[in-house]
């Protein structure tokens, strides 16, 4: 079933209003390290959401078809993240190609990443 075809059922709609008021903390970057990789990436700017962006789709995909642990999507984007950099992958490009191929080196990055985690594992 897609996501566009879910009913969501049991959950009334928020009446803010009655509510009257909310509050909230600032987040624990140390408990959602997910948060913590995109304002990192936000603020180096280029290509680096791009990156983030491969890798947590590849890395979500593998937690669904239960490749790796939902913990590990982090460790993976954050990985990936470090590997491309190394690779000179998070700078700016100049045209749609260029960040078609960043897209898809990024996700080459990721998924060889899963493979070695996946090897290291089985021994």
């Amino acid at each position: 079933m897609s996501i566009l075809n879910r009913r969501v059922r049991g959950f009334r709609l928020i009446d803010l209003v009655a509510l009257g008021q909310l509050s909230f903390e600032r987040p624990d970057e140390g408990r959602f390290q997910a948060l913590r990789l995109a304002r990192q990436v936000m603020q180096r700017g280029g290509m680096a959401p791009a990156v983030l962006n491969a890798a947590n789709e590849v890395a979500v995909e593998a937690f669904l078809t239960r490749r790796m642990g939902f913990l590990q999507i982090a460790q993976l984007v954050a990985e990936t993240l470090e590997m491309a950099e190394g690779r000179n992958l998070l700078a700016d490009v100049d045209d749609l190609n260029g960040a078609l191929a960043v897209d898809a080196a990024a996700r080459g990055l990721a998924l060889n990443l899963l493979d070695t985690w996946s090897l290291s594992a089985a021994h």
